[in-house]
């Protein structure tokens, strides 16, 4: 399963992969596939993925 994430710095979307359901809820480090800068990617039990900078 795949959704679509914000970068809370540039505003870019992309796609991440979502993860299996045993491995949620779960927090993953991640950076922008656009400007690359660091986040962290909040997956929750039904696998809705919230994307937050680092620092903020």
């Amino acid at each position: 399963m795949v959704d679509e994430v914000e970068c809370p710095t540039c505003g870019e979307r992309f796609a991440v992969a979502v993860p299996a359901p045993e491995e949620r809820p779960t927090e993953l480090d991640y950076d922008c596939e656009v400007c690359c800068r660091p986040m962290v990617l909040r997956v929750d039990e039904e696998g809705r993925i919230e994307a937050v900078g680092i620092g903020s």
